[in-house]
């Protein structure tokens, strides 16, 4: 019997990409079932543009821009750079003094755009807003429960993230092996699996899954048009699978980060203060530090989100060439390798 290897990134030939069409695709008019998520300091109107341009659904991330008047021009700016469709996220955050959500809402609404990624809490209040202006909602949901509710208030896909995931994995820890045919025995609306996905190998096993597409977000940092500093997207490939640490655990509120010393001090302070912790005891490790991380390029300064997909990561292509080299080799393991087991 003859032996079968995995294909690597390495072997797929690029002369051809194959379109793929699934509930996702349908749902938001995009090529390729591929969306880069909402990520703070990244989700810029060049990142995005870049992304949809190459055939996937790129994303602004609205909270990045401090007023919605920031968040028009970006979505105006975006709009020069790309006649394909995008979206925004917005996540909803509990907080003193909520962000002006009816103004960010508004700017969406008369930019044109008609896509939002909802995370973070619930999005049922702003729920009516958005779809009476025609507005298809996918929802970041951590587990089945969730992803049902967002089914239940009317949302029209989710994304669901599994524990390898960059940023909030929730406090479940249900790896993507079981949460997405979790997800696809009980929803009836798409789903597309996020965390842990970086190429080809990630796209059919969540297409086999029962996902209708991927979303990546890491993956996306490590590309040419990612508006991040070089120093960045240099870490993100020096780093392993191995790189990443869980902050926050006590508070409930847990994130998953690339390792640096600002974190090994904040995970030392969980440790000697247990259940005494309290959010004022680590402020100094995470409140402000992504523009220092993102921009500045100083990658000591705090906790910053990352996936175990670091491990998969190591190299630094233009989006069309990393979402070219994923359809590709999506196509050859389904249409090659698979088939030969049959």
């Amino acid at each position: 019997m003859a032996s079968f290897r995995p294909h690597s990134i390495h072997d797929i030939n690029l002369t051809e990409t194959p379109d793929m069409k699934t509930r996702i695709t349908e749902l938001f008019g995009i090529q390729h079932p591929i969306i880069q998520g909402g990520m703070h300091y990244v989700g810029f109107a060049e990142m995005a543009a870049a992304v949809s341009n190459a055939g996937g659904l790129g994303i602004i991330t609205g909270l990045t821009q401090r007023t919605p008047e920031l968040l028009a021009k970006e979505i105006a700016r975006c709009r020069q750079m790309t006649s394909k469709p995008f979206g925004v996220n917005l996540t909803f955050l509990p907080a003193l003094t909520p962000p002006d959500y009816p103004g960010y809402i508004k700017a969406i609404v008369e930019g044109g755009v008609k896509i939002v990624e909802t995370a973070g809490n619930n999005p049922q209040k702003w729920m009516p807003l958005l779809k009476e202006n025609g507005i298809k909602v996918i929802h970041k949901c951590t587990s089945v429960r969730h992803s049902l509710k967002a089914e239940q208030i009317g949302c029209d896909a989710v994304s669901v993230d599994g524990f390898e995931c960059g940023g909030h994995p929730g406090e479940d820890d249900i790896p993507n092996m079981i949460l997405l045919p979790r997800a696809a025995d009980e929803l009836k609306i798409p789903f597309v699996a996020s965390g842990g996905m970086a190429d080809g190998r990630s796209l059919v096993a969540s297409l086999a899954m029962g996902a209708d597409g991927i979303n990546m977000g890491t993956r996306f940092i490590a590309t040419k048009e990612a508006p991040v500093h070089e120093n960045v997207k240099k870490a993100i490939v020096a780093a392993s699978e191995l790189d990443t640490r869980l902050v926050m655990r006590p508070l409930r509120n847990t994130e998953r980060v690339l390792k640096n010393a600002a974190v090994e001090r904040l995970l030392e302070k969980e440790k000697a203060l247990g259940p005494k912790l309290q959010f004022q005891d680590i402020i100094e490790e995470v409140a402000g530090v992504y523009p220092k991380i993102m921009t500045d390029g100083d990658m000591e300064a705090g906790a910053w989100s990352c996936g175990m997909v670091v491990g998969l990561i190591n190299d630094i292509p233009t989006c069309k060439e990393l979402i070219d080299r994923i359809m590709k080799q999506a196509e050859d393991i389904i249409s090659n390798r698979l088939q030969r087991f049959l």
